[in-house]
């Protein structure tokens, strides 16, 4: 049975040049059920990931030989797997959240095992919805009528595509689901708790900045003019919505 367990579990690629740091990652996931492999540089690191193909990435900023930054970008060129990135600088976090590199979470050291664990398994179980919808069996012909259309912004949830004034825009999943959640409830305001625990599918223990970014980066790409922005909204103090015009 326990040989049957690791056969099947999900493998997880973590990414540290601190032994300790590693060690207690390993030993925590692997509690949890999760297969675990390990590299101490950026080189390695995408060495391995071309490889072995994990399910999930813990990836360190801070590496010799390739920063995780630049590791980031390289994985994501040739592989679909979501990467937590671990960083000790606040300033790092926009970089990490950027389009540019693809990734899909970050987490501040120092962090609770209990926390990063979280993340792990929120990250896998949003990859699992997706590949479902994306296999799904004679369900599918109903969800080829799948879309969202408000204003000039239309979505549809099959084809994980937005446009916005006939134009394909091009998003992010975690973009894509946060846009896909607010525009399923145009005009009502949605704060940024809300969001978190929606589309992250997890507390982020009172660090909502990370929803602040997303929606800027979302802005980038949809609106005409991200100094008035005519599609997602700011309601100041309160969260976001989506306009219906």
């Amino acid at each position: 049975m326990e040989e049957e367990l690791f056969k099947d579990a999900k493998t997880i690629l973590i990414v540290d040049d601190e032994q300790p740091i590693r060690d207690i990652l390993v030993y925590n996931l692997k509690k949890e059920g999760y297969n675990t492999i390990e590299a101490s540089d950026g080189a390695t690191a995408v060495d391995i990931a071309l490889e072995k193909k994990p399910d999930l990435i813990l990836l360190d900023i801070m590496l010799p030989k390739l920063d995780g930054l630049s590791v980031c970008k390289r994985v994501k060129n040739s592989l679909n797997v979501p990467i937590i990135m671990l960083t000790a600088k606040d300033s790092e976090i926009d970089k990490i959240l950027g389009l540019e590199l693809g990734a899909d979470d970050y987490i501040t050291k120092p962090f609770s095992v209990r926390e990063l664990v979280a993340r792990v398994k929120a990250n896998l179980r949003k990859v699992e919805v997706v590949s479902n919808n994306q296999t799904g069996d004679k369900k599918e012909d109903k969800r080829k009528e799948s879309k969202i259309v408000v204003g000039e912004l239309e979505l549809d949830l099959d084809k994980f595509e937005v446009k916005v004034r006939g134009e394909v825009i091009d998003l992010t999943l975690r973009e894509f689901e946060v846009l896909k959640f607010l525009a399923s409830q145009p005009e009502q305001v949605v704060t940024r708790e809300t969001l978190l625990e929606k589309v992250w599918g997890y507390e982020y223990y009172g660090d909502i900045r990370t929803v602040d970014v997303t929606v800027r980066r979302i802005r980038e790409k949809i609106e005409k003019d991200t100094s008035a922005p005519k599609i997602l909204i700011t309601k100041r103090g309160v969260g976001y919505y989506i306009a219906d015009k």
